[in-house]
């Protein structure tokens, strides 16, 4: 694999057409565009997610636990971490269309949204990140960058003529259009499998109801808060490797629990990198993953920065 020094992707505009009300829209990110009124479908669906999440506390087995453990790798580590942000954000590496696709399925049963809403406003947050117009930086409070930013103002998922201005790339593909579109559907879909099963194991209704608790409310709810520690807790806690333009941090137990997304200076340092784990100590699953795929021919022209402890300077420095 290749060593390369990378610089932070910024979105090109060629081909990126609107109107002048989508181009006043784009600037529309951040605390003071957007802190207001609460955001009631989206709160409602967080707080269902959470209640449901408590209930599933209490009927646990080892077979509920199992079926999470297997749909939170399929979605925050292949779905989020490997597919919307190292591949369709960043383009870490390359793989066939069909794999992009089916990966892009497993990042929608995370309930984080479509791939447009996702990379469009991760691609934001790169360009102004800590400085105005972060969707979500702790500047504007831990509270705010961990969960505010979601339930307060107007939901951006809805604006794909808006967004599509920072991930024209996306824009032009009719699958990541449509499943931006129904990204839910996968999620439902994943609920109904769980219900049947469970029920046809148990032999009861209230088998399902307690699989779709484990393998739907309670790893959803879970998976939201790991993927939420990388916009707050990474960019309040922890160390500084590179001396970069912001405030984030590589965080050990955010790394643990989102199969290395926490190494957040590594990655903000080196952004089309794949490999966000530089040393041999910074665990990083969801490279290994990726590293797995090439081995196999589902993944080329994997990015990789080296780390140069004697020269530790941000890509484009």
């Amino acid at each position: 694999m290749p060593s390369v020094t990378t610089n932070t992707p910024q979105t090109s505009t060629s081909g990126m057409r609107g109107t002048k009300s989508a181009e006043r829209e784009e600037l529309r990110m951040g605390r003071e565009a957007n802190d207001g009124g609460i955001n009631w479908v989206t709160a409602g669906f967080i707080g269902a997610f959470h209640v449901g999440a408590i209930a599933a506390l209490f009927c646990f087995s080892w077979q509920r636990l199992a079926v999470a453990v297997v749909l939170w790798v399929m979605s925050i580590n292949l779905g989020i971490g490997v597919c919307y942000h190292r591949l369709l954000t960043h383009r870490g590496f390359q793989t066939p269309k069909w794999v992009e696709y089916l990966l892009t399925i497993f990042a929608t049963l995370s309930l984080e949204g479509g791939p447009i809403f996702w990379v469009a406003v991760h691609r934001v947050h790169h360009q102004n990140s800590d400085h105005p117009g972060d969707p979500h930086t702790p500047k504007e409070g831990p509270w705010w960058a961990h969960i505010g930013w979601m339930v307060l103002g107007k939901s951006m998922h809805a604006k794909a003529e808006t967004l599509s201005r920072y991930v024209p790339d996306l824009a032009r593909d009719r699958f990541h259009v449509w499943i931006s579109k129904y990204h839910y559907v996968s999620l439902v879909a994943c609920g109904v499998i769980l219900m049947t099963a469970g029920g046809l194991i148990d032999h009861s209704l209230m088998g399902g109801v307690k699989l779709v608790l484990w393998g739907v409310f309670l790893r959803v709810t879970l998976g939201l808060h790991a993927t939420w520690l990388v916009n707050s807790a990474t960019h309040m806690w922890g160390k500084r490797r590179f001396p970069t333009k912001d405030d984030s941090r590589n965080n050990l137990l955010v790394a643990l629990v989102t199969g290395g997304e926490g190494w957040h200076n590594n990655h903000h340092a080196h952004p089309v990198s794949a490999r966000h784990g530089l040393t041999w100590y910074e665990v990083d699953p969801n490279f290994w993953m990726i590293w797995l795929m090439s081995k196999v021919g589902l993944a080329k022209k994997i990015q990789v920065t080296r780390y140069d402890k004697s020269n530790p300077r941000p890509a484009g420095a």
